[in-house]
């Protein structure tokens, strides 16, 4: 493998891959006998590695630089075909169905593979095509809408990255500021996200429609692959979000209050733990990844050797920079079995936590790619991926002296409490989408802002906007990218930070026991079902309110701990 930097990026022709692909369907189709057929499949989904290969390094290289006219221009072409090729997997998925072989590739490779082709042959047809095309353009146009959004703040030009670090100020003015600022910026995009939202709304209720659904909720959940859980099992977990978590999360913020010695917690104040400011790294910026490959080396051999093959070939792209996409995440180069991080670290403690956090993502698809035999197994469904990664965050606190010395045990106590109060704001993300793809009619841009501001005070009723008419009137929704680009996923989180929470109180008790559910569940990838998954690492429902319950009191009682001093690590 090269360096990704040397990857050579060669746009995919789809007329000779189709025929190549034709060729290797012929095969499977004609097959005799199973090892044949089972050899067709194989070199099908090799094939496919190329595509994705090119699509992923295409979307990284536009994403580190939204204005490159090169990798836009691909990405829109790529978005064109990208359908194409789902048709021909939708192809061989019929055809599998159909195998005189099912028995056998069931027997192989377990009944998930036809589970997972069921969802898909169900969500994805030919009379969706254009409307795929439609969707992922305006994805593309929306992260270069937020990508390019800027703002004057102490005389500079910003983006939201550059004025976090102020939004955490220890200056309560500066952090109002800070804040007035950012939802300044939003303000000032918010026509252009208003439209593209209802494009993107209108586009998947057709989509829907077309396929049969009674509406996009339903496909959501098949296309998600949520075969284990309802709607109604849904409602029920946001009802004990509301229950036992909510007035978990208004004790924390009243004593952060106190901590900061103010009168009342208003939403410039609600992301500062300490007077004295947040922990932020000391770690200098030269020296930061000797550091986490000294950490991984030390959480375990599997860890140690994943973290030495992503630096020996530069499978990040870490700090924030003009014209940069927003956010963090971890993708996949297939045909290198190589992860790939992608972040804008600014300096502040959520770089520890975007590391982290995407490398328990980049672990588990790096020890599954060796221990599964097939694509669809390199991962599973967001409610088991979100574990791994959100697990690794809590696994890795033993080492969070190396990034903040002496401010370590204030790291831990202010990202345990913050990975709690943030399960209200991701229910109410979730049940805000519900709302707006239930009506069957459109909402108005502003109907849209009184949805969310009056969830907003069900889920988070300590949010005081000290009279920013923007976010008082509803406008917060629009900075969270998972409600534009990727639709009902966001649940998830708050699923997988519970059964985190558990892995972390596993950890206190017996941290190599811990260790190994935890890489067991990596090494199963999606191959299971998510119930499944959850026993295989002695893991409880999290749906069910006594595992909401139980996990909740073990963090708090966590919390309590540093409160009297004691070491939390």
């Amino acid at each position: 493998m090269k360096k990704f930097t040397e990857i050579a990026y060669e746009r995919p022709d789809v007329n000779q891959l189709v025929k190549r692909f034709k060729e290797s369907f012929k095969a499977l189709k004609n097959s005799n006998n199973f090892e044949d057929a089972d050899k067709a499949y194989i070199n099908m989904q090799n094939q496919f590695k190329f595509v994705e290969t090119m699509f992923v390094t295409a979307k990284i290289r536009s994403d580190i630089n939204v204005k490159d006219k090169f990798y836009e221009k691909e990405m829109r072409y790529l978005n064109s075909v990208l359908p194409r090729f789902m048709l021909l997997i939708n192809k061989i998925g019929k055809e599998l169905i159909n195998s005189p072989f099912k028995k056998d590739f069931e027997n192989k490779y377990g009944l998930q593979m036809f589970r997972l082709i069921d969802a898909e042959l169900k969500t994805m047809n030919w009379k969706i095509l254009l409307l795929l095309v439609k969707e992922a353009n305006l994805g593309q146009k929306y992260s270069k809408t937020v990508a390019s959004a800027k703002t004057k703040f102490n005389n500079e030009e910003s983006n939201f990255y550059n004025l976090l670090k102020y939004m955490e100020s220890t200056d309560r003015n500066v952090r109002q500021n800070a804040f007035k600022a950012w939802a300044d910026m939003y303000e000032g995009i918010s026509g252009k996200l208003d439209d593209i939202y209802e494009k993107s709304v209108n586009l998947r209720k057709k989509m829907a429609k077309r396929t049969g659904f009674k509406d996009y909720i339903e496909m959501s959940y098949i296309k998600r692959n949520r075969f284990d859980y309802s709607i109604s099992d849904v409602e029920k977990f946001r009802q004990s979000v509301k229950e036992y978590i909510v007035p978990q999360c208004e004790i924390i913020l009243k004593k952060r209050a106190d901590i900061l010695g103010i009168d009342k917690i208003r939403y410039y104040d609600e992301f500062i733990s300490f007077k004295e400011g947040n922990p932020v790294p000391k770690a200098d910026k030269n020296e930061f990844l000797e550091l986490a490959q000294k950490m991984y080396s030390e959480l375990s051999d599997e860890t140690g050797e994943f973290f030495d093959f992503m630096r020996k070939y530069e499978l990040f792209d870490l700090y924030t920079k003009p014209d940069k996409h927003m956010g963090g995440y971890c993708t996949f180069l297939s045909q290198y079995d190589a992860p790939f991080i992608f972040s804008n670290f600014n300096g502040t403690s959520a770089d520890i936590d975007v590391l982290t956090h995407e490398a328990g993502h980049a672990f588990e698809i790096y020890t599954a790619a060796k221990t599964q035999p097939i694509t669809d197994y390199l991962s599973s469904t967001s409610e088991i991926n979100e574990i791994h990664s959100m697990a690794m965050e809590h696994f890795t606190y033993p080492w969070m002296e190396l990034f903040f010395k002496d401010q370590a045990d204030k790291y831990r106590y202010a990202h345990l409490s913050n990975a709690l109060c943030v399960i209200p704001y991701i229910v109410c993300v979730d049940e805000f989408q519900h709302k707006v793809y239930s009506n069957n009619n459109n909402y108005s841009s502003k109907e849209i802002r009184h949805i969310w501001r009056d969830l907003e005070k069900q889920y988070m009723p300590w949010r005081d906007y000290d009279g920013n008419s923007f976010l008082e009137e509803g406008g917060f929704w629009m900075q969270k990218q998972h409600i534009f680009l990727y639709p009902f996923y966001y649940l998830e989180y708050s699923l997988a930070q519970i059964c985190a929470f558990e892995l972390y109180s596993n950890m206190k008790k017996n941290r190599s026991s811990a260790w190994e559910d935890y890489y067991r569940l990596c090494k199963s990838g999606g191959s299971k079902g998510y119930f499944e998954l959850l026993e295989i690492a002695n893991l409880n429902n999290p749906l069910k309110p006594e595992t909401v319950r139980k996990a909740v009191n073990e963090v708090i009682e966590e919390l309590m701990l540093y409160e009297k001093g004691q070491d939390i690590n």
